[in-house]
């Protein structure tokens, strides 16, 4: 067994065309990462089965692919509704300096530029515009809290910290 950890990049919706092309669904901001790819890895039944992609190409809000194994419906049907994954260390090469894993983000604890705590990262979303970290305060309350720079000062994933500029109303 090696260690690859698998980070899950979309998800194969159904079949587009006879010749085993796949619809795959993915989030919107990964478009050019995606469309990058050249394997991805389909779970099927508790493996990753690798696949290489021999063509891909945009279709409205999903991406068209085609699997340099797969040529026919019949062999890409098992696969429908199955989620493709990516090797952690692909992803890791393609982040920026300011860019993380929502995985890595979730749990850390979030402190002010005095140092005092002020609650822990319960989850990440977007709302379209930037990535917002969901931070559960001492008084158990969930407040969100946008992912830029101006607000998140520093990432230390080492000691597992978050500092932030409390500005007055962003946390309660």
């Amino acid at each position: 067994m090696n260690n690859d950890r698998f980070v899950s990049v979309g998800k194969i919706l159904n079949f587009h065309g006879i010749q085993g092309e796949a619809k795959v669904g993915f989030s919107k901001s990964q478009q050019d990462f995606f469309l990058s790819l050249q394997e991805v890895f389909v779970k099927y039944e508790n493996s990753y089965v690798p696949l290489n992609i021999s063509r891909a190409r945009m279709n409205k809000s999903f991406a068209i692919l085609k699997f340099e194994q797969i040529n026919s419906i019949n062999e890409l049907m098992k696969y429908k509704g199955c989620l493709l994954f990516v090797k952690e260390q692909t992803i890791r090469e393609n982040l920026e300096d300011d860019e993380f894993l929502i995985d890595e983000l979730v749990s850390l604890e979030v402190f002010d530029q005095q140092g005092d705590k002020l609650g822990f990262v319960v989850g990440v979303s977007n709302n379209g515009a930037n990535d917002l970290l969901s931070v559960k305060t001492k008084s158990q309350k969930v407040c969100l809290v946008p992912f830029v720079k101006a607000i998140v000062t520093d990432v230390d994933l080492r000691e597992k910290k978050i500092f932030i500029n409390n500005l007055e109303g962003l946390l309660e």
